[in-house]
């Protein structure tokens, strides 16, 4: 009896112990990496065609950082599904880290995956087999200057056009007749008739009260202004009544208290109806026409016979009307042509996009670089025969620099165009040896990897690869991406670049390309040179 309950038991325990094996399996590809190499997480899980899996997504998993997310691979095994989901980690720092557990949902339910553990190692570098080089001096940027000298035209041709303008205006003649007839026109007799136009246009029958009260007042402060000769239309109400009793005193105008009082109550009216959306009863609107047209009539009847003296002081009067109204319109003209091109520049950038008016219009640095005619010539010895947008041009400085630093050095020569901030970087380098030695290109690439650490580059990601030219010439290719100060902002740019390196018997060839990531111009340019390049076999 006690056996077949052990029995029962072990049977139990191993059913559970089954059941419990892990949906999923977590592992990795490399328990070693070097800093900033990439290795790859893989989550694996078998479910049935109608279960929904979710797998865990994050700019980092614990202390490593997640360089990419792939696609998830399905697997169709029968009536089951198999589903991989692969992410690129990686880490800058070197020590011993740990993938935590990370949750995958399948069908609402959490599931657990193993923690793993990678070591992240130091890159050693031989000093006593490979010397270190002097930190390379600053190049000067070649920056580029078409987007500032496009930004300059157009101001300044935003500026003849508005000056252009304005002195048209300003010394077209108005027709003669419309002159003529200007001039028999009183200031009563323009606000007697703009009334009765105000009144033609039914406004009030619209329901356009607050527009009415505008143009009734204004039609009272323009007659105040031609008439008396102070500032009405740009003055408050209380500056305006101020204004007229100092020149009805000067003029010695008999205007009563009344008078005042009455034009005061309209302007406040209007005030109320414009700024406080007041809305009085239709005979009060009506008054108040009266109102306007009795205060002309009185102010103009007590306006005196002017003299010599007032004409001269008319006179004076009317030219610094003139030259103000002058130079009100000269700003308007001005502003209206500075905004009519700023709405042209903002419609256009909402309907083709800013990358369309920079490739079209204003110039993209990189674009104009593909664009433009290029260069094919061979640089050095061993000799690279390589295409490129630009001439380019010897560094004797950095060449005598890499034979001060290596006693092996026959002769280096380096050939450059840009630098490692502009927009596009290339460079080309030989280096021949007195005698023949043995070239480790994975050594290399680590101390050209110090080399950009030295002028500034951070966060550095590299791949390494071997790479053939189309004649059958094998070398390695390293690429990635990297962080370069800007050198105006001094804030980290993402940048790419490919570094090409051949060995022979006595000599070594380099290639390096650099652009900003996500140029794609930068990447065109990059693949065409990359694909040109020939090399002289010593």
């Amino acid at each position: 009896m006690r056996t077949k309950l052990y029995t029962i038991l072990f049977l139990l325990a191993a059913v559970t112990v089954f059941g419990q094996q892990k949906q999923v399996q977590a592992s990795i590809d490399s328990t070693k990496i070097k800093i900033g190499s990439q290795f790859n997480l893989t989550l694996k899980t078998k479910v049935d065609t109608a279960s929904r899996v979710s797998f865990p997504e994050g700019r980092s998993f614990g202390q490593l950082e997640v360089l990419e997310s792939y696609p998830v691979d399905t697997i169709k095994d029968g009536a089951m599904y198999e589903l991989v989901k692969k992410y690129g980690l990686t880490q800058f720092d070197s020590g011993r880290y740990i993938i935590p557990s990370l949750p995958v949902v399948i069908n609402n339910k959490m599931i657990k995956t193993d923690s793993l553990r990678i070591e992240v190692n130091n890159i050693k570098v031989d000093t006593l087999k490979q010397k270190m080089y002097d930190i390379k001096p600053v190049l000067k940027g070649q920056s580029n200057t078409s987007f500032w000298l496009w930004i300059l035209f157009a101001v300044v041709a935003t500026g003849v056009a508005a000056y252009g303008l304005w002195h048209y205006l300003k010394n077209r003649k108005p027709a003669e007749p419309k002159a003529k007839k200007e001039e028999l026109i009183s200031p009563i007799e323009r606000a007697s008739r703009e009334l009765k136009e105000l009144e033609k246009r039914e406004l009030l029958e619209k329901g356009a009260v607050k527009d009415y009260y505008s143009q009734l007042t204004d039609i009272a402060r323009t007659y105040i202004e031609e008439a008396i000769h102070v500032p009405a239309m740009e003055s408050t109400t209380s500056e305006l009544i101020d204004a007229m009793r100092d020149a009805v005193r000067k003029k010695k105008m008999n205007l009563s208290q009344e008078t005042f009082e009455e034009l005061e109550k309209i302007l406040r009216t209007a005030d109320m109806v414009k700024f406080a959306k007041s809305r009085p009863l239709d005979f009060e609107i009506a008054e108040d026409r009266k109102r306007v047209e009795k205060t002309i009539v009185v102010i103009d009847r007590s306006i005196p016979e002017e003299k010599e003296e007032d004409d001269i002081h008319t006179q004076l009067w009317l030219d610094a009307q003139a030259k103000k109204k002058a130079k009100r319109k000269k700003t308007i003209i001005i502003l209206s042509s500075v905004a009519a091109i700023l709405v042209a520049f903002g419609v256009s950038v909402y309907v083709f996009g800013m990358e369309y008016l920079r490739d079209n219009f204003i110039g993209h640095a990189t674009k104009e670089l593909l664009d433009g005619e290029w260069v094919k010539s061979e640089y050095g010895d061993p000799g690279v025969i390589i295409e490129t947008p630009k001439v380019l041009k010897r560094s004797p400085l950095l060449a005598k620099m890499t034979q001060q630093n290596n006693p092996h050095v026959r002769d280096a020569s380096v050939f450059a165009y840009g630098s490692m901030t502009d927009n596009f970087y290339v460079t080309v380098s030989t280096t021949t040896y007195k005698d023949s030695v043995q070239i480790d290109l994975p050594a290399t690439v680590e101390l050209a990897m110090k080399s950009m650490e030295a002028q500034g580059a951070t966060n550095i990601l590299v791949k390494n690869e071997d790479f053939n030219t189309d004649k059958g010439i094998s070398g390695i290719r390293a690429y990635g991406n990297m962080s370069m100060p800007d050198p105006v902002t001094k804030t980290p740019v993402r940048v790419y670049y490919e570094l090409l390196f051949f060995k022979q018997k006595e000599g070594l060839q380099q290639v390096m390309i650099m652009h900003k990531e996500g140029d794609e111009y930068g990447t065109q340019i990059l693949e065409r040179i990359k694909n040109s390049v020939e090399l002289k076999v010593n």
